[in-house]
């Protein structure tokens, strides 16, 4: 593992609420973290906690309050910034004792670290004038973690007064999320998430935060995160016309992650950190030009030189080989672990009965499910309150939920103004009309559990942050939805914040005893199965179009199975036993592809 002063692994955003609050935990530590700006009602109730946990004035902003959603942001990340750096303050004033948090800073880091190395040199030093100064060194040395923000792009819905009226398009989610984080203190990046927002991009250009001054200095920077190398590319010039470099790809696996799945077609995580290894010097001096083309036009202060562009990923990673060999291989900055830290309620806000039930789970506990309204496969749990409230009113014949919060209101089909897939009125209409359709017994059937599956995820996956820090609201619903990746099968338990960084660094182990391929051959299972399961929704109709993209996508599978017999052979930290019994995992996978039956196409032998 390459020497680096600081973590080598971030913990991505997770739902609304699990880690809305998790820089204030953490990043006095040094850990990197995201934050969801999504949803500024609870951010408004953690406003009202932490302004009494400080024992502070706190003054409400009302939704009658002009620019109520971009202001409660900013005033919330100020916040949490004040709490965040107050508490950097107060461990850099502790002295060295063996149970300080000060200690712990600097044990958690990983065992490479010169600064690591330089605080165990300072624990053996006798001479006490020297160890004075060691001490003080250290000190200076010590980083805060980034308070990172989280925006899902396509999440911009348009907001109306009280007369219907629709306001201008700078209230919308999206738009008014990105202004809160842009007119806050930070000194970090924002996210981007599920899909490109043109409307969002352009406004960027309106802050100047996000632009160098002179001497290349960047105060908010832009992480686009993506699940492959064109959208990437194609994303990042876009920005780059804007004068908008991109700090950091973070890659995402497109099946093996928490939340919503985007799966490519049939790329695997391996190939595409390959074409982004080989790519990314091209990629990093191509936006360089670009965007300095317009930071001259607009009189910005251009880049004197190429700026840092860092590659991060995040999905599926269990083990500390896993880990290093992405870091040392793939030459990737950072590894995102997300899923495990659900188990870490000295991270992670998640609910004792959910938590419970996390730390209990069987691996078919987790499933991709249609419960998302955006319409796009979703990572969930099994049993979880939620659930359990959508049956019960499913049983009271009431289906749907309220609509509170609307953040996820896409859907004309019946209305002229969008509403949710998950609520009461739109579950109504659309069982009304699918009475009148006189459709047999078993289609009929399918189609009503298809339409009932979706969840309330604005209230189910925001709450458990509310729970956790016992601000709740009078008649506020208790029901959690909760995303894990199914990665999360291979952990039972529930861990301490040390118990979880010693894993991730490999000085212990707290994988359960289920067993457990490659990370790369788990996302494999997923792709092939998920291929499996579409071409099975369109058998009985199949285009002309749709063959083509199905064998396209079995014929990626295939070359990154041929990838992957090369790159098993490369992981140096593994036993020549594990690298042959994965090896024999992927040619039985690839048989498994190779025997997919495309309809229209004649059956291939082999490869």
């Amino acid at each position: 593992m390459k020497n680096r002063d600081f973590h080598s692994f971030h913990i991505p955003v997770m739902g609304i609420g699990f880690t809305i609050d998790t820089p204030v935990k953490v990043a006095h530590f040094g850990i990197d973290s995201v934050i969801s700006i999504v949803d500024d009602i609870v951010i408004e109730q953690l406003r009202e906690f932490y302004y009494g946990e400080l024992g502070l004035e706190y003054t409400p902003i009302g939704k009658k309050d002009e620019d109520f959603r971009a202001r409660r942001i900013t005033d919330y990340l100020n916040l949490v910034n004040r709490m965040v750096q107050q508490k950097f303050e107060e461990i850099k004033s502790q002295n060295f004792d063996e149970d300080s948090e000060l200690s712990k800073y600097f044990l958690l880091l990983p065992d490479a670290s010169p600064i690591k190395q330089k605080y165990l040199w300072m624990l053996s030093e006798t001479d006490d004038s020297k160890k004075s100064k060691i001490q003080q060194e250290l000190k200076a040395a010590m980083r805060c973690g980034s308070i990172d923000v989280n925006i899902m792009a396509k999440v911009d819905n348009p907001q109306f007064d009280k007369a219907g009226n629709q306001l201008p398009e700078i209230y919308n989610d999206a738009m008014a999320a990105l202004r809160g984080y842009a007119n806050s203190e930070l000194n970090s990046s924002i996210v981007l998430s599920a899909g490109l927002n043109p409307r969002l991009y352009a406004y960027f250009e309106q802050f100047a935060d996000f632009y160098p001054d002179e001497k290349g200095f960047v105060k908010k920077k832009i992480i686009l995160k993506v699940s492959d190398y064109r959208s990437a590319a194609i994303q990042g010039k876009m920005l780059a016309k804007k004068g908008l470099m991109i700090s950091e790809f973070r890659i995402e696996s497109g099946l093996n992650c928490g939340g919503h799945a985007f799966a490519t077609d049939g790329k695997l995580l391996g190939t595409i950190l390959e074409e982004f290894k080989n790519q990314k010097e091209t990629l990093a001096a191509e936006l360089f030009e670009i965007a300095n083309q317009s930071l001259v036009q607009k009189n910005y202060h251009p880049f004197e030189e190429i700026p840092e562009m860092k590659i991060t990923v995040q999905g599926g990673i269990g083990t500390a080989n896993e880990s290093n060999f992405l870091i040392e291989y793939f030459k990737v900055d950072s590894t995102g672990w997300g899923s495990p830290f659900l188990l870490v309620p000295e991270a992670t806000n998640v609910d004792e009965e959910t938590l419970n039930q996390l730390a209990n789970a069987k691996k078919e506990d987790y499933y991709l499910s249609d419960a998302s309204p955006l319409g796009v496969p979703f990572n969930n749990f099994r049993n979880t309150s939620s659930q359990k409230l959508l049956n019960e009113r499913v049983e009271k014949k009431r289906p749907g939920s309220p609509c509170l919060k609307k953040y996820l209101e896409f859907n004309t089909e019946f209305t002229e103004k969008s509403i949710c897939t998950a609520s009461r009125q739109y579950q109504d209409l659309k069982l009304k009309q699918l009475e009148e359709q006189q459709l047999s017994k078993e289609k009929f059937d399918k189609k009503v559990e298809k339409i009932l599956e979706k969840e309330c995820l604005c209230e189910g996956l925001a709450i458990p942050a509310v729970i956790v820090n016992n601000a709740l609201k009078k008649k506020q619903l208790r029901a959690v939805a909760i995303c894990p990746g199914p990665n999360l099968a291979y952990f039972s338990g529930v861990f301490s914040l040390k118990e979880m960084i010693d894993h991730i660094y490999g000085r212990t182990t707290i994988l359960n005893s289920l067993k457990r391929e490659n990370m790369f051959i788990n996302e494999l299972e997923m792709y092939v199965d998920h291929l499996k399961k579409e071409i099975g929704k369109s058998i009985d109709e199949m285009s002309a179009k749709q063959i083509r993209y199905f064998e396209n996508f079995k014929n990626s599978l295939l070359d990154g199975v041929d990838h992957y017999k090369v790159l098993f052979r490369k992981m140096k930290a593994e036993t020549e036993d594990y690298k042959a019994k994965a090896l024999k995992s992927l040619e039985q996978w690839e048989n498994n592809i190779l025997h997919i039956q495309i309809p229209g196409l004649e059956p291939v032998g082999s490869h």
